[in-house]
C-alpha cells in the first residue's frame, strides 16, 4: 500500500536479518505446510482445528464482527480451540460496535485482544491533513486506513504465525478473484511469513445466515440498521436496495468511476 512520507514509522521499521537460520526454517515450515496441504478442501470446522494444532497459542481470528467472523468464533469456541480473538478499534468505530464486543466475550467466555492505533501517529496525521482527511482524495483515505487500522494490526501479527480471516468470495468480484483460503504474508518490516487463512471463503451469505439462525450466533445490530459491510463510523454506511455491498464503504467515492465498489479495500487484507 502506497503511504504519505512517515519519517517515524522508517525508523521504527524492524531490522532485516536474510541469513536468520531459524527465520529462514520457520518460513520453510510455513510453505511446506501450505503446498502440502488441501485447505481449498476443508471446511471452515477443519481449518480451525488444522490451525489451532499447528500454531499452538499464535493463530489468531482477527475480526470486525461481521457474519464471517462471528461463525468462525462460535465454531472456536464450540469445538473447544484455543484460537486467540482479536479486533483493531481504530478508534472511530460506532457506538454499537463497542457495546457488541461487550456482549461477544460475554457470552463465550473469551476475552477479545483489542489493538489501536498510536496516538502519536494518529495526531500527527490529523494535524498534517485534518481530522477528515478521507474526503479529500482515494490516497489520503488510504493514508488514514493505514495509521488506524493496518499498522495496529500489524503489531498483532507480531505475536502471531497463523492470521485467519473472514473473507468470502461473495462479497465482490474483486475479491471472488483474490481470495484463496491460504496463503503466505508477510510481517511488515521482516522477511518473516505468516500463514493466512479465510476458513470462510467458498460460503455464501445466505450459508452464513442460516448456520447463524440454526446455531443461535449473536448478529451484529448495525445489520438490522442497513449495512452491509461494518467499519469506522463515517467510512461505513447503510446500503439502498440493489446497491452493491461495499457500496457504503467510502461513499463518497462512489460516483468515481475509477473506483469500483468491488475495489473498496482498506489494505489489511489486498494490495491498493
Amino acid at each position: 500500500m502506497t503511504a504519505l512520507p512517515d519519517p517515524q514509522l522508517a525508523s521504527q521499521a524492524a531490522p532485516v536479518s536474510p541469513a536468520d537460520p531459524q527465520l529462514e526454517a520457520h518460513n520453510r515450515r510455513l510453505e511446506q505446510l501450505l503446498e502440502q496441504t488441501d485447505l481449498e478442501g476443508m471446511s471452515p470446522e477443519t481449518m480451525l482445528r488444522w490451525a489451532d494444532g499447528h500454531f499452538s497459542g499464535r493463530a489468531v481470528i482477527s475480526t470486525s464482527f461481521q457474519y464471517s467472523g462471528l461463525v468462525m468464533i462460535h465454531m472456536a469456541v464450540q469445538a473447544g480451540l484455543s484460537l486467540r480473538l482479536a479486533t483493531v478499534d481504530t478508534l472511530r468505530l460506532h457506538p454499537e460496535t463497542y457495546a457488541f464486543i461487550r456482549d461477544i466475550e460475554a457470552r463465550y467466555q473469551r476475552p477479545i485482544e483489542i489493538h489501536r492505533p498510536d496516538a502519536a501517529q494518529v495526531q500527527a496525521m490529523v494535524n498534517r491533513h485534518g481530522e477528515y482527511l478521507f474526503f479529500d482524495s482515494k490516497f489520503k483515505q488510504q493514508h488514514c486506513c493505514q495509521i488506524r487500522k493496518v499498522r495496529p494490526h500489524d503489531q498483532l501479527l507480531r505475536s502471531a504465525d497463523c492470521w485467519i480471516a473472514g473473507n468470502r468470495r461473495d462479497q465482490s468480484g474483486h475479491r471472488e478473484e483474490n481470495t484463496p483460503k491460504g496463503s503466505l504474508a508477510p510481517e511488515y518490516g521482516t522477511q518473516r511469513k505468516i500463514l493466512k487463512l479465510f476458513p470462510m471463503a467458498d460460503w455464501s451469505e445466505q450459508q452464513l445466515l442460516a448456520y447463524m439462525e440454526t446455531h443461535g450466533v449473536p448478529r451484529h445490530p448495525l445489520y438490522d440498521q442497513g449495512y452491509a459491510s461494518i467499519g469506522c463510523i463515517i467510512c461505513s454506511t447503510p446500503v439502498l436496495p440493489g446497491e452493491s455491498k461495499r457500496a457504503g464503504r467510502w461513499r463518497w467515492f462512489n460516483n468515481n468511476t475509477e473506483e469500483a465498489d468491488d475495489k473498496k479495500e482498506c489494505g489489511l487484507h489486498y494490495n491498493i
